[in-house]
């Protein structure tokens, strides 16, 4: 009997090391190994020359990644609850049905699809382009590309909207109606409901799913290698190119450890801003 509750109580070990030994394989151990050969010179002696270099080199492309990913975080999280309170507060089943089928789609697209996309889409003579002035608006020499930052922007927010959506929306509908009946009721539109309401109730979710695609963008490599070829570019664009190019391990480690900060900056406010909410009577 004692031999039985020994091994189910080893079991669960069991069945989690599999997992636990990809994470350190494929995830902790690159990331401490880069980390610290951050700090260290080509004969293995501690310096911070590769943060200087990197610097020197890089500082406008790292304020650029900045721009971008917050830029970008930020437009998300608005086109993100406003597709979740029409799934919520939409009162034409049409449009919420073809909401529901339509906003998801870019979820199953990668990234470097994605940015090939954009490519054809925001190009001077692409579709964008091409649709604007068949229908009028705009003239054939009035046409730009939009191949720079704002491509990159634009298929950052196409990209990742759908994801943060789907998580917004399900924490919407979650929520008991009797307040949003309560609300209207008294003459309050959808857009104050959803203001002063429902976006509150799911900050949450919302904080986790912007938190998640900031990461997420600030790893991207394919979108500003594909839409953005000038100058300056993504801190990603710079870490492939001093290892293709030069083999120069240490200024790349240095800005993925300028990266990792930035990560895990936003994750220690999210974490801060739960446990003050946690200690509060």
């Amino acid at each position: 009997m004692t031999g039985a509750m020994d091994k189910n109580r080893y079991l669960p070990l069991f069945l989690v090391t599999p997992a636990l030994l990809v994470v350190v394989g494929l995830f902790m151990y690159p990331l401490g190994y880069s980390a610290i050969s951050s700090f260290q010179d080509k004969s293995g002696a501690w310096t911070f020359a590769n943060f200087e270099k990197a610097f020197d080199l890089y500082s406008l492309d790292i304020g650029f990644t900045v721009l971008i990913v917050v830029l970008s975080t930020v437009a998300i999280g608005v086109l993100a609850c406003a597709t979740g309170g029409y799934l919520t507060l939409g009162e034409n089943p049409r449009a919420v049905a073809v909401l529901k089928w339509l906003y998801r789609w870019p979820l199953f697209i990668p990234f470097i699809v994605a940015g090939q996309l954009m490519r054809t889409f925001l190009a001077k003579n692409g579709m964008l382009n091409n649709i604007l002035v068949s229908i009028g608006l705009l003239e054939p020499l009035q046409a730009t590309s939009l191949l720079d930052w704002r491509g990159i922007v634009i298929t950052f927010v196409w990209k990742q909207t759908p994801f943060v959506a789907l998580l917004v929306a399900g924490a919407m509908a979650s929520l008991d109606r009797s307040t949003i009946e309560a609300a209207r009721n008294l003459g309050a539109g959808r857009v104050r409901i959803l203001i002063q309401i429902i976006i509150p109730q799911v900050r949450q979710t919302l904080l986790v799913g912007l938190i998640l695609s900031f990461v997420t963008m600030m790893s991207v490599l394919s979108v500003p290698l594909m839409i953005n070829a000038e100058t300056p570019t993504m801190m990603t664009v710079d870490m492939a190119f001093r290892i293709n190019s030069y083999g120069d391990y240490g200024v790349a480690n240095a800005l993925g450890f300028i990266s990792y900060l930035m990560a895990g900056s936003v994750a220690w406010f999210y974490l801060s801003q739960g446990v003050r909410k946690g200690e509060r009577p």
